[in-house]
């Protein structure tokens, strides 16, 4: 059913009513309170989404991994239900580092990190970091990585843009108000090539209604550089599976292509008919993928 346009979200009140809740725990861990959601037994696998989502975007994908694995998913800083601590830490190696230290202090020992669009530069970095102190390093699972910058005008000028935004105060409050918020969703889902039902869309809807996500995803934005990761591809040794949707409309399936090319142990799967959100579209499809692809390490 779609959500009343006027709905907005209370992240206090609305956990219970978010997808898999009843796995939903906050954790403490400075500088930010984590919203985690976790279930499962066996080996670990840490499921990051991208800028502006949060852990309901593996909702039927958790499911069905959950039977062979201990799953992990949590909400990135500033995003979702973790509440920022630092708005100066949003940027990759900052996120990097606050994700890990999450990892050590609930002792998770990490088999895989599935990293949808920008998390892929989180997953590539966190198992460069592993490696760089001598640790267990993650395999890595990307669907619709964004690792490229965006092209043409904009590769510069969406960064200024972000950082402009980011900065001022108004900025969140003006975005997240108004009542069409579930318009405003449905036309971003269908940009990115992807279609969700009304449920789906719903949950983007509440997150665009809300001023402190949006806020979050600003900071994200405006500090993001994957550039000198970018330069070290090669370097990074960690079995790889890059899967993109043939449809997508927000970042080229040529950027994972290409990369596949450069990282020493990787490979790349394109999904014909599926778009940025392939894994919400199609989760049983991606958990057959992402099931086999483990079990033939």
């Amino acid at each position: 059913m779609r959500p009343s346009e006027s709905e907005r979200v209370d992240w206090n009140r609305d956990l219970a009513t978010w997808p898999l809740s009843r796995y939903s725990r906050r954790v403490l861990h400075r500088p930010h309170q984590w919203h985690v959601q976790e279930t499962g037994s066996g080996e670990t696998l840490l499921l990051l989404h991208g800028a502006g989502g949060s852990t309901h975007s593996w909702r039927d994908l958790i499911p069905l991994l959950a039977p062979h694995y201990h799953v992990v998913a949590i909400d990135l800083p500033g995003q979702g239900f973790t509440r920022l601590g630092s708005r100066g830490r949003c940027g990759l190696n900052f996120m990097t580092d606050d994700i890990l230290a999450l990892c050590d202090t609930q002792n998770w020992q990490i088999r895989a990190v599935i990293g949808h669009s920008a998390s892929a530069a989180i997953a590539l970095s966190m198992a460069e970091k592993r490696a760089g102190k001598g640790g267990s390093t993650p395999d890595i699972i990307t669907i619709n990585a964004a690792l490229g910058r965006f092209e043409g005008m904009a590769s510069w000028l969406f960064p200024l843009l972000a950082k402009v935004l980011a900065l001022n105060p108004l900025t969140a409050p003006v975005f997240s108000m108004g009542r069409n918020h579930y318009g405003r969703a449905e036309r971003l889902i269908q940009s990115t090539g992807s279609q969700l039902d009304e449920t789906g869309l719903g949950y983007y809807a509440r997150l665009i209604a809300d001023r402190a996500h949006v806020d979050g995803t600003l900071q994200m934005m405006s500090q993001w550089n994957t550039d000198a990761l970018n330069r070290r591809f090669e370097t990074i040794t960690a079995r790889a599976l890059l899967i993109t949707g043939a449809n997508d409309g927000a970042v080229a399936p040529r950027i994972s292509a290409e990369a596949a090319t450069r990282l020493p142990n990787a490979r790349h799967l394109d999904l014909a008919g599926l778009g940025h959100l392939a894994h919400e579209e199609d989760p049983a499809r991606c958990a057959d993928i992402v099931l086999s692809w483990l079990d033939s390490a």
